[in-house]
């Protein structure tokens, strides 16, 4: 069963903390990191988006790992992240964090899967699972427009 939950991605990107995180993305963004559309800091992720604007999350919470429909999506990423409260927070990058949505999860390892599609759909799975180094699944990358001739 999932959830579905209208968030403001602001200044491209959407966090996913552990609630008792403090964690700061301030140095998250490279150049890489924004070509992967994946932050990784302690306690928390920045899953970045193509657009500035309002999108879709829908948070699915799960038992075990899911079948790979990566095929489905344009931009795949996945990473750990430590639960320590049992308590998963996902919210847009400026969003209030007392007012973010909550999710109750074991508490240790969670494994993060960002499926990205149609610019502003994003499809969040969560599932207990050892830590593991970030993984680029899918990359999209902007299409080059050709100049009016």
């Amino acid at each position: 069963m999932a959830t579905t939950l209208e968030l403001f991605a602001d200044y491209f990107q959407i966090h996913i903390l552990d609630q008792d995180s403090d964690a700061d993305f301030s140095d998250v963004w490279t150049e890489q990191t924004v070509s992967d559309g994946l932050g990784v800091t302690e306690g928390g992720l920045a899953i970045g988006t193509d657009v500035n604007f309002t999108v879709a999350v829908a948070v699915h919470l799960l038992t075990g790992q899911p079948d790979d429909d990566s095929d489905d999506f344009d931009h795949v990423v996945e990473a750990s992240l430590n639960l320590t409260s049992g308590r998963l927070v996902v919210l847009g990058c400026t969003d209030d964090i007392d007012a973010a949505a909550r999710f109750d999860m074991p508490t240790g390892w969670t494994r993060i899967r960002a499926s990205r599609r149609d610019t502003e759909e994003i499809r969040l799975q969560a599932w207990p699972a050892p830590h593991s180094e970030p993984h680029i699944t899918k990359r999209w990358t902007r299409p080059v427009t050709q100049p009016p001739s």
